[in-house]
Parts: structure tokens; sequence; C-alpha cells
């Protein structure tokens, strides 16, 4: 069945939720097993909150959804991103390189994360709905986000980004990671870094761009990546360097404390 064929909301949907002790219980797993990324989709359903349920139902009835909705019917953005060959004839400074060139080093693929949710909530158990379309492209645009804000894929680097994802999208169990990422890398580091002034500037950055998952992700890949920076205001994050510095010259290695690539939007 077509996406636009489907309902906009499932009955089958819990579109809502807000279960404290339960996040707490799966983040504690995930600091026991840092690698054991299905427990980041537990936290992130358990405190999903209401607001990015008005915002995923604001957005599905415009026109912009619904043309991205017709056009990857038949190419998924994960599919899309992850055909390089696709991206050959951009020049070096395009998103699209610059995205290449991310993924190749870090040893990722979108379809990597599909997988991941998918292991964690089977893909015949997910509602059949627009909105299952849209938490779907959200999900897959998460290393994008990487790439424009140029945070990193360390623990901090990863938490901030969930400080700025949470502006964007809304998600109190997004929020909930943030900041017991920068928690945990407090206490294993002992750090003077200003961990949660990074989250912060995050979640700042995040409420002044505009919704990278709302874009027309094909026309943004061929862009000039410093135009679509200034086109969609997204700022540099500052705090979040000076961290990674302190972190750095006390000896930290930011890459192998607190959370490891706690990939989710």
């Amino acid at each position: 069945m077509a996406i636009l064929d489907l309902p906009l909301v499932s009955p089958d949907r819990d579109l809502a939720s807000f279960r404290p002790l339960k996040a707490l219980h799966h983040f504690r797993n995930l600091v026991a097993d840092k690698e054991d990324t299905k427990e980041v989709f537990f936290i992130i359903e358990a405190l999903k909150g209401r607001k990015i349920r008005a915002q995923a139902k604001a957005f599905l009835t415009t026109r912009t959804a619904h043309d991205f909705m017709r056009r990857e019917e038949t190419l998924p953005i994960a599919d899309m991103l992850d055909d390089h060959d696709r991206w050959a004839n951009c020049s070096p400074n395009s998103v699209a390189q610059h995205y290449i060139s991310f993924m190749k080093r870090e040893g990722l693929t979108a379809n990597g994360l599909v997988d991941e949710s998918y292991a964690w909530s089977p893909r015949e158990d997910r509602p059949e709905d627009q909105v299952e379309w849209y938490v779907n492209r959200i999900r897959d645009t998460h290393d994008l986000f990487h790439v424009l804000t140029t945070y990193g894929r360390d623990a901090l680097g990863e938490a901030s980004l969930l400080g700025f994802s949470y502006a964007q999208n809304h998600n109190l169990g997004v929020r909930f990671i943030a900041y017991a990422g920068a928690w945990q890398i407090r206490k294993v580091t002992g750090t003077k870094a200003p961990l949660f002034a990074a989250i912060r500037e995050g979640e700042r950055l995040g409420r002044s761009a505009a919704k990278i998952s709302h874009q027309d992700i094909e026309a943004l890949m061929r862009e000039d990546i410093d135009d679509v920076r200034r086109r969609l205001n997204i700022g540099e994050p500052a705090v979040y360097r000076e961290c990674v510095e302190i972190l750095e010259s006390e000896g930290n290695m930011v890459a192998n404390v607190g959370l490891s690539n706690p990939q989710a939007a």
C-alpha cells in the first residue's frame, strides 16, 4: 500500500508515553553495555512525550510531506544515502561528499541504523501509518545531522547532538539520554569541562536551525555544505569543541568514555 494511502495515525500506535522508571532501568543497562544500542530505543520509546505527536501531524498534512512520501515510496532515504555512486558527480564541498567521507571514516551505513531499530522492534510489529514514515525519516537522517552540525561521534559529540535533535524533534527520551550521557562522562572522567553547557548549546542550536528532517534530502545532498549551513541557520558548537579540548588536555580520550553512539532521533 502506498504511504499516502495509509492512515495518518494507526489506532495501534501509542504516540505519547512518559515512563521515567523504565527509562532509568534501560539507561543503567546501556551504561553497563554501551554498545547495546537497542537500550537507546527503549529509552526513547519510554519518554517520547506529546510534542513529537503534534509536530508529526502538522508536517504530515503539508504538500511538502506528501511530495516526499511519493518520492520515497520507491527510494527510501536510507537507500538513497547509502548509494554513494549516486553522488559521484557532486562537488568536493557538497554535503554528499562530506557525508560519504564521514560514513566511510566511521564505518557506517544508513541502513545499519535501520537494521538496529528493527532488531529492537521488528518491522512487521510496527504500526502501518504515515507517522511511521515520519519517525523513520528522523532516524535515517541521524548521521546527516552529524555532518551538518560537525558534532563528532565521541561520547560528548553524540550527547550534544542529541540535545540538538531534541530541540528539532521534541522527544523527551532523546533529551534524557543527552543529559544522562553528559552525567556519565563527568562521573567516569571527573572532568572540569562544562559538559551540561555543551548539551544546552546543542538545544539552542537545534531551536535556531530549520528542521533538517523536513528538508528535501536529495536536493540538499547536492548543495555546497557551507551554503546549507547558512540556509538552515546551523550554528557552530563552540562549547562542545571547548569541552573536547579540555577533556583531551586532562588525558581523557573522549571516544572511550560515557555512552557510545546513541544513534536515535
